[in-house]
């Protein structure tokens, strides 16, 4: 195909309110470097951590919850996932689904016209299990919010699946996110895993992956979203913070939970985990800030576990799952890039179940 020079891409110009998110029509096209490869973008999801960077989230001087917008306090030395600067302009989007257009040096031709989505996980080759030398897609480098896009091309999967772009586009980051969670509680058949927020991308991941490991899974979420929540088939649906969360549970015993939530409920979640039970958390939606009181940390024999950088073989088993059909997207509504803004919006209300995602 003949390739344009420029292309349209909204681009974060710097932290702030969601109004730095701005379209450009004649954005440069990127052209693939030595190992990497150019991607023509089908589709590209949202993720928590497209907010996050955007707004400054990750600052140590941040303490409320995920909102969006700008904050009072963002320090200049920690604003990211991996407490480092970011370099503006920058286009985010780690989730991408698209076809590879061009290859630069180094890189077979024949890989040109392949269906792929992206890890987004940046590594070291020399290196590549050193978590110090890792970046991420749309983050530490540009992303998929835009028609074109370059990546390592070792970070470009094929995928041979009769799902749409759209749909495939909803399990890069997410669900990543959530196998890496489960890889590190080490989640097996004989758990009963809880899962807080169990309609968000990361939580309905967290649902089917447990499924697919054969554990017991119980799922949390807001009344209006159970209907949803029940075609990821959990064992079974609480309310979203049962103000009794022992007596809702009854006779369960919880020796995981699988946490993206956090904020004031969380003292709750690790009351109830049960004696030699282990917590993994990959996110704090609802505030970073949590009361523990270590008697119940050493006395229960727990185990905490953060979840950020995932193995490396994380990604090509989700490929794996999917082909297999053993997982399935969870389509919420997709925008038109030129939307961004709104579909972050949505995205930030929390009013949908499943993955966002947009088209260029």
């Amino acid at each position: 195909m003949t390739l344009p020079d420029t292309m349209r891409a909204m681009v974060t110009m710097g932290h702030g309110d969601i109004d730095q998110i701005v379209l450009h029509e004649d954005w440069p096209r990127p052209d693939p470097a030595v190992d990497e490869v150019l991607i023509k973008v089908g589709a590209c999801g949202l993720n928590n951590t497209d907010v996050n960077t955007r707004s400054g989230w990750y600052s140590k001087s941040v303490t409320e919850a995920t909102t969006g917008g700008a904050y009072d306090s963002v320090n200049d030395e920690d604003p990211t996932w991996g407490g480092a600067p970011i370099t503006f302009p920058r286009i985010q989007g780690a989730d991408v689904c698209g076809r590879i257009v061009a290859v630069g040096e180094g890189i077979d031709p024949a890989r040109i016209g392949e269906r792929v989505i992206t890890d987004g996980w940046l590594r070291d080759p020399y290196d590549p299990l050193n978590k110090d030398k890792t970046g991420y897609f749309g983050s530490e480098r540009d992303g998929g919010f835009a028609e074109f896009t370059t990546t390592p091309e070792c970070n470009a999967l094929v995928i041979d699946s009769p799902l749409s772009d759209a749909e495939l586009a909803t399990f890069s980051c997410s669900y990543s996110t959530a196998e890496g969670m489960l890889t590190r509680a080490q989640v097996t058949d004989a758990d009963t895993v809880l899962v807080p927020g169990a309609s968000g991308g990361v939580g309905g991941a967290l649902v089917q992956l447990a499924k697919r490991r054969r554990a017991r899974v119980i799922a949390m979420a807001s009344d209006a979203k159970h209907g949803d929540v029940a075609k990821l088939c959990p064992d079974r649906i609480l309310p979203r913070a049962p103000e009794d969360l022992r007596a809702a549970l009854g006779d369960e015993s919880i020796t995981v939970v699988a946490d993206v939530v956090g904020g004031r409920y969380w003292p709750i979640l690790i009351d109830i985990l049960a004696r030699g039970g282990r917590y993994t958390c990959s996110g704090a939606i609802a505030g970073p800030m949590v009361d523990l009181d270590l008697r119940t940390f050493y006395l229960r024999d727990l185990t905490f576990t953060g979840s950020t950088v995932i193995n490396p073989e994380v990604m090509p088993n989700l490929v794996r799952y999917i082909e297999a059909g053993e997982i399935k997207p969870a389509l919420a509504a997709t925008y038109p890039l030129e939307d961004l803004r709104e579909a972050q919006a949505a995205f930030i209300a929390k009013k949908h179940t499943g993955n966002i995602v947009v088209i260029p």
